[in-house]
Order: C-alpha cells, then structure tokens, then sequence
C-alpha cells in the first residue's frame, strides 16, 4: 500500500511555492527532464527522489501531511464520518485486519487510530520504516461502542489487559467492566503511552491512589483514540491516504513529543501532591 500520490503533492509543492520545473528540479536535485518524465508518467518515481522530494518540501516549510489533514476534515465535515490517523511501525499490506494486533494493548486486539494527526505521528517517529495513515471511519449506529474517560474504570480496563491485574479477573469489579467491554465493536477512549503506564503502575502497586493516578493521567492530556476490535467494526474503516514521513519531519514530532513529555512530567508531579491522601489505593478497590 505504498501509494504517496507523490505526483499529486509534487505539483502542490510547485504550485504553493510558484517554482519553475527547473526551480523543482534543482531543489530535488534532478535534471528538469527527470521532472517531465515523471509528471508524464514515463518514468516512475525511485524511492530515493522520493524521499528528496518530500524532505525538500518540508525544508520550504510545507507540511503537506497537515494540509492533507485538513482537507481530509473538511471534505467529511457534513457526513456521517470522522477522519482518524494511524500510526504504524511498518507498512499496511493488504485489507485492514485483527489479525496482525498484539494482545497486550490497551484494550487486547484492535485496530487503534488517534483523533489527531501529530499525536499518532509522535508514536511512531521513532521507527526508521514507520508508516502514517489518514483514515476514515463511517460511523454505524448499529455498532456497539463504548466511551471511556480518564476514570477508574478506564484505568483498570487498561492494566487488565495490559496483564498487570490478571490475577483479580474474578473480582466483581473486574467481571463487571470485561462484561461491559466484551459487548462492544469499538472503544472511544484515552490514548495511554509509555508515561501513562508507569502512572497507572505506580496505581497497581499501592504507591499512589486512584484520585492521584486519575488526575496524573488526566495532565497527561494525549488525547482520544478510537479502538476498533471486531472486524465488522473495521469493515467501516478506510484508509484515505499513506503519509510519508520524512526524516526532517520524524525528528519534528520526536522534538515536540520531548517538548510535551517534559511539560507533562510537571503537571503529573504537581497532580500527584495536589491530590494527595484522597481516593483509595489499590487493595482498598480489589480484593
């Protein structure tokens, strides 16, 4: 599914920035002939100039991948969908499946998209052959869904299937959310990263309690992401365009994601004291 539209975002760079196939040509460093063949469909554009091509609109200062967002917003803004991103660690291949999903994710096998474009771009930065999808999702009203916030119950739902609280599954307060989560098609939820992990650890052995763990998740602020686990759930999802992810921009999001985790870290510290002493810990939940 390696389909950029590198053609399309080629002429938007030439256009954005009203450059000459010669002004194209040398920033990408080809001869302008190359350009003519390309957009004429005579020659086929090399990994290589594909990358160069995408690196040099991101140092003319064009974010095409956020233009796309945009657009992509705007064109489903009236209809009964909502645009989503997926960030991967490799490519798609093939028809979108549950198949290829770990068990050990927030809420077990799933197809995860964020709601926001830089947030799933973040996720994956890191990878050297990480992909970015913008996706569509026609929203069915006879699916099941279910909506989570940073609470509680959010907060067990994701250490249980996370493997952290498997020994308490016979505890009512467990069987009563799986119960709940067993009937859905997808989840609307918060997205939980590494940060939010250790907060929710910190939760699981005693440390801290869940009034303290909820308003240390809740400083954390990343968002919600929609969780689709049955496959008819992901029968409504399509893929609308592969993003590339050049290096520039990689280490764009991996700067803003230092950025935000440093200022995150504060507000989680400060959640911590603030709320100290209120709520109940752990074994006072579970027994």
């Amino acid at each position: 599914m390696k389909d950029y539209c590198v053609i399309d975002d080629l002429l938007t760079i030439k256009e954005l920035r009203e450059l000459s196939d010669e002004d194209l040509a040398k920033g990408i460093g080809v001869g302008r002939a190359t350009i003519a063949r390309w957009k004429s469909g005579q020659e086929d554009i090399s990994e290589k100039h594909t990358k160069a091509i995408y690196e040099f609109a991101f140092r003319q200062g064009i974010r095409l991948n956020r233009i796309k967002e945009r657009l992509f917003r705007e064109d489903y803004a009236n209809e009964n969908s909502i645009v989503l991103f997926h960030g991967a660690k490799t490519e798609i291949q093939g028809k979108l499946s549950l198949d290829y999903s770990k068990e050990e994710n927030d809420f077990g096998k799933g197809f995860y998209c964020g709601e926001s474009l830089e947030q799933s771009a973040m996720f994956v930065a890191g990878y050297p052959k990480s992909s970015l999808y913008i996706c569509k999702f026609s929203v069915d009203n006879e699916l099941n869904h279910i909506r989570f916030n940073v609470d509680r119950e959010w907060m067990l739902a994701v250490a249980y299937y996370r493997k952290r609280i498997t020994a308490f599954k016979e505890d009512p307060t467990i069987r009563k959310i799986l119960d709940k989560v067993s009937r859905a098609d997808y989840f609307i939820a918060p997205i939980a990263d590494n940060r939010m992990f250790q907060i929710i650890d910190e939760f699981i052995d005693g440390e801290i309690t869940d009034i303290q763990c909820q308003h240390a998740l809740s400083a954390t602020n990343l968002g919600m992401q929609y969780v689709f686990v049955s496959q008819k759930a992901l029968d409504k999802v399509e893929i609308l365009r592969h993003c590339y992810l050049t290096d520039s921009e990689k280490q764009y999001y991996l700067t803003s994601k230092q950025e935000e985790n440093r200022i995150g870290n504060d507000k989680v510290k400060m959640a911590k004291r603030e709320y100290r002493g209120q709520g109940l810990y752990i074994d006072q939940i579970l027994q």
